[in-house]
Order: structure tokens, then sequence, then C-alpha cells
């Protein structure tokens, strides 16, 4: 399948970029490699200096938390249905229990919210906008994932408009 048609049907537009989606791992390891490194000439200075300081090394340690949660979470969850690529696993089934009841991609979300928690602790803007676009790429990377989970389980329609994509009520 090389994309095209609506998503309704479950087709994308986005590219498959690989037989089982094998450019979007790439990309989104690039991305996380990107944020890292954008955030090296960090850290702030140990204890900050500056009540501004304060708030980013708290959000960013908080978020690095909540993301890390995510992430394992959203890998315990799986199960044996856990692939690193974003084409479901021919023996894999839907899961939509755990945290897979309110978020459809726990996993992507933990690595955005972790991205920024990195971002906020080492107070380095590259790694906020390298941050930025793994988020969109994320997004990307989920809707063309979310066209062949339609395409593979029958009931994953109906499991979309119960969950959100990223943030519980809101995404």
């Amino acid at each position: 399948m090389t994309g095209g048609g609506s998503t309704s049907s479950g087709k994308s537009h986005l590219p498959d970029l690989g037989l089982h989606g094998e450019g979007w791992v790439v990309g989104q390891v690039a991305l996380i490699g990107l944020v890292i490194l954008l955030g090296l000439p960090g850290p702030r200075s140990i204890p900050p200096e500056t009540f501004i300081g304060w708030v980013g090394l708290l959000v960013g340690a908080a978020a690095l938390a909540v993301g890390a949660w995510l992430l394992i979470r959203g890998v315990a969850d799986l199960g044996r249905s856990l692939s690193p690529m974003p084409r479901p696993r021919p023996d894999g089934r839907l899961i939509d229990t755990g945290i897979y009841a309110r978020l459809r991609h726990p996993i992507y979300a933990g690595m955005i919210v972790a991205a920024f928690g990195w971002s906020a602790l080492t107070g380095t803007l590259g790694a906020l906008v390298a941050t930025l676009l793994l988020a969109v790429f994320l997004d990307a990377k989920a809707r063309r994932e979310e066209a062949w989970l339609l395409e593979r389980y029958d009931g994953y329609a109906d499991y979309r408009t119960r969950s959100k994509r990223f943030l519980p009520g809101i995404y």
C-alpha cells in the first residue's frame, strides 16, 4: 500500500516509508537524538540561580517522570502486540484496555512529554524546537499507523471514537 484515499476508509495520504513503516521509526529516532543533542549545552546550573530556573528544573523533572511513566505503561499494556514499526503485527491484537482505554498512542505521548521535560530541564531553545518537530512528526506517524490499524482491526473505528490520540479528553 502506498497511501492515497481518505483516512475514514482506512487509507492514508501519508507515505508508508517502507513495508512496515521503517522510515517512520528512523525519523523518530533521528528527532529524539536531535532533542537530546540540542539539550546537551545545558543543563542549567544546579541549583538554579533564578526563579525561572527553578520552574524549568521542576517542570522538566516532572515532565520527564510523566513521559517515562507513559512509555513504560504503554509498552507493558501492549504486551506481545508491541512492535517498533507502525504497521501492526500480523499476530497482534487490538489493545483497548489499561492506558489504551484513554490514549491510542501513549508511547508517542510519552516521548513528546519526556522530550519537553528534557527541553525544560536543560533550558535550551533548540531542544524545545526539536521537541515541537518531534510532536508534529509523531502525530503524522500516528495518523499513518491508524490507517493501518483501521484496515487490520474491525473494532478500531469504534475504539477511535472512545479514546484520544495523545491527551485524555482533549486530543
